[in-house]
């Protein structure tokens, strides 16, 4: 083996050393995302919080009873929000306006307008924003836990972030509480 080889496998073996910190969820949990259990049994907890994201327009994916976990999304169509990167993407509801001009020694100038409503086109390029809950009820405590992620018309996702916020999880939490144990199917 030649000897120059060694320094460079040495820095190539320092670059592939574990992060300093593990991902975390950014923003953190709000404390409202997790509550006492109150006494109530974890199967009767669940099935309240099933009935509950159903009214709240979200579609259960997975529940386990002895885990105690519900997995819950909904999805809806963002229009207008189109890929920003792409030069040839709708302007508005409208089309396009503008003013032209030639540069340079000619006399050439005109207005233009061009009106519209984007074609067929338009009506499939909306983005989807896909929002996900999960619920843990334990013996002692409940959690919940939120996120949202946007994908553009191709599947390509935009936007990922941690939505486990207090106006979300205080609502949930004050639903699943109102409604009787016995109520729940």
């Amino acid at each position: 083996m030649r000897l120059w080889l060694l320094p460079l496998l040495l820095v190539l073996a320092g670059c592939q050393t574990a992060p300093s910190a593990l991902p975390m969820a950014e923003p953190r949990p709000a404390a409202e995302c997790r509550w006492p259990a109150g006494g109530d049994s974890p199967e009767s907890l669940l099935r309240r919080a099933v009935s509950v994201l159903e009214a709240e327009g979200f579609l259960v994916r997975h529940t386990d009873m002895s885990l105690g976990l519900v997995s819950a999304e909904r999805s809806r169509i963002l229009p207008g929000y189109g890929d920003f990167d792409d030069p040839w993407e709708r302007s508005g509801f409208f089309g396009h306006y503008g003013l032209g001009g030639r540069r340079g020694g000619g006399f050439s100038s005109g207005v233009g307008i061009m009106v519209g409503f984007g074609g067929a086109s338009s009506l499939t390029r909306d983005a989807t924003e896909l929002e996900r809950v999960s619920l843990v009820a334990g013996p002692e405590e409940v959690r919940v836990s939120r996120d949202i992620q946007v994908f553009d018309w191709r599947g390509e996702r935009r936007q990922s972030r941690s939505a486990s916020a207090t106006d979300f999880c205080s609502r949930l939490r004050s639903a699943i509480e109102a409604m009787p144990a016995g109520e729940a199917p």
